[in-house]
């Protein structure tokens, strides 16, 4: 076999899937820590990142959206790293922050950048030039980091003032920069390459969210 085939088979979608059920058992394993040693962070982030990872089957079955292996493997990884960092890494690995922040504005790039291009695909009046997805992709994360940013400052008053300690705290105006830099740098792979790369994923959303939304009128 050659090399190009043996990493074919190694990438195949049986592959994809079972990293992704591997993740996905550790974060319930993480989640049942949390319950029987009464670590709040590990049980609400442990559960919310479970959930996501379910959103390719639930766009499939509710829009007949077919999955793409690498996106459920890319979205589990997002939410998986995240989740060890709550849970230890992130006092543990002072870089293990900035990895997450880049894979989740990657994984937030990539969505704008699919939705956009759905959008262009479904719409003859619509046309999006190549530019314009590139700054579009950069303006969406930058916006969603600053608004991460202020829902962590909006949590630390809550812990404050309730006592109740939460899942996410800011730490800092340092912090957030290295934050925002991280995530344009996430930003700024998907800018380069999801052009390429995401286009096929985003002709699937279009033709099935759009198909039922057409069946559904």
């Amino acid at each position: 076999m050659s090399v190009r085939g043996a990493l074919r088979a190694r990438s195949s979608p049986r592959t994809h899937r079972r990293l992704t059920r591997v993740m996905q058992v550790l974060l319930v394993t993480i989640v049942g820590y949390g319950v029987l040693f009464g670590q709040p962070k590990a049980i609400t982030n442990g559960g919310i990142g479970l959930f996501v990872t379910f959103i390719p089957a639930l766009l499939e079955r509710n829009y007949n959206i077919p999955p793409n292996p690498w996106l459920g493997v890319w979205i589990t990884s997002a939410v998986f790293l995240h989740t060890l960092g709550s849970a230890w890494f992130y006092a543990l690995i002072p870089w293990w922050d900035h990895l997450t922040h880049a894979l989740s504005a990657s994984l937030v790039a990539g969505a704008g950048y699919t939705t956009l291009r759905a959008i262009d695909l479904h719409s003859d009046q619509v046309e999006i030039p190549a530019r314009f997805a590139f700054v579009f992709i950069f303006v969406v994360v930058l916006a969603f980091g600053v608004v991460w940013e202020l829902f962590e400052f909006a949590l630390d008053i809550v812990a404050a003032e309730t006592g109740i300690k939460m899942p996410l705290a800011q730490h800092g105006l340092d912090d957030t920069v290295l934050d925002q830099m991280y995530n344009s740098v996430g930003a700024l792979i998907v800018a380069t390459f999801g052009q390429a790369h995401l286009t096929g994923v985003a002709a699937r959303i279009e033709k099935g969210l759009y198909g039922a939304l057409d069946e559904g009128s």
